[in-house]
């Protein structure tokens, strides 16, 4: 069966870890094909506007997109195009995995293999209420939990483990102060609990699984959580694994999915040929998994596994003097 994906190249580094991406996924012939979507700056320079209705209506069409990394400007500027993007299509699922690979800098020689579920809709990212005051002396937004959203994310976590054999989802959350907010997710999250008996759960506070992630990650297997919780706690689980470079995300919604490599667009290395592209190489896979191809999931996480154990054509953030398309026919040459 050919799937059609709509392909988002992005900013800085984007296109460069995209070529790299579909030159692997054209070495398993598996039968996909691409349309090209703009958005970020490249959109904005070609079409007048960062994320155009072109690209909304591609998306609803093809129902799956690969995504690199849009910039998102730092304390002012324009809006983040992914969080518009997951608004658009309802993607309340965000899913980071963090698994350990071979000659990384990840500090844990047991190897850390947990993921990362993220309420990706409401929560303090729900953009609404936002003000400064005309003084410019105090800031307001307002932070929204609902009984849906906390069912569905929650309920999609416990489904996820039943459905990949693992045993133990933690709800992570912050009700001891949050009484309100993170009080409703974490009456809503037993509720749904108590219906998988078959899956171990328990409950920790936010700071407290911080802790234990550096400490002894080995005792999570599925986290679950909210927005902005979830958003911190999916970069410190990376930083376990070495980093953002090997981190991938998959954004999911009842009718669309966006996967995409989680690091920023890094201009500061664009069009030097440098970025590994991992990440999104990782994201690949996760789609593969979407698209009911697990074996050919499967198929590719092993050949960036045997890649980095034989530190070929492997990039500069993984010790290598390889570039990112040298990296990237390496894994290919090992499908």
């Amino acid at each position: 069966m050919t799937h059609t994906i709509t392909v988002i190249r992005g900013d800085g580094i984007g296109p460069e870890i995209m070529d790299a991406t579909l030159h692997v996924l054209d070495a398993m012939q598996l039968g996909l094909s691409y349309e090209d979507a703009d958005a970020g700056l490249m959109a904005l320079e070609k079409h007048g506007e960062l994320l155009p209705a072109a690209t909304l209506e591609s998306i609803r069409r093809n129902r799956i997109a690969l995504k690199s990394p849009l910039t998102t400007p730092v304390g002012g500027g324009f809006s983040s195009i992914n969080v518009e993007l997951r608004r658009q299509f309802d993607l309340y699922a965000n899913v980071r995995p963090a698994t350990s690979f071979p000659n990384t800098r990840s500090r844990f020689a047991d190897g850390v293999n947990l993921i990362t579920i993220r309420e990706n809709t409401e929560g303090s990212y729900i953009s609404e209420g936002q003000e400064v005051s005309a003084d410019g002396e105090t800031a307001v937004s307002i932070t929204r939990i609902t009984r849906k959203g906390s069912d569905r994310i929650v309920r999609y976590a416990f489904e996820l483990a039943r459905n990949t054999g693992r045993k133990k989802v933690t709800i992570v959350h912050k009700a001891n102060i949050l009484k309100s907010t993170s009080g409703l997710f974490l009456k809503v999250a037993r509720e749904v609990a108590a219906e998988y008996p078959d899956i171990e759960a328990n409950e920790m506070i936010v700071d407290n699984t911080c802790m234990q992630l550096v400490m002894r990650p080995e005792q999570f297997d599925i986290i679950v959580t909210t927005n902005l919780f979830g958003d911190i706690i999916s970069d410190l689980c990376a930083g376990l694994v070495g980093g953002l470079g090997l981190a991938p995300g998959a954004n999911i919604g009842a009718d669309a999915a966006i996967f995409e490599a989680v690091h920023g667009s890094a201009p500061d290395i664009a069009g030097k040929g440098v970025a590994n592209p991992c990440a999104l190489l990782l994201a690949a896979a996760q789609m593969l998994d979407h698209l009911a191809m697990p074996e050919q999931a499967e198929r590719l996480r092993k050949a960036i596994v045997a890649t980095l154990e034989a530190k070929d054509g492997v990039t500069p953030d993984l010790g290598g003097t390889g570039n990112t398309m040298a990296f990237a026919k390496a894994i290919a040459a090992r499908l």
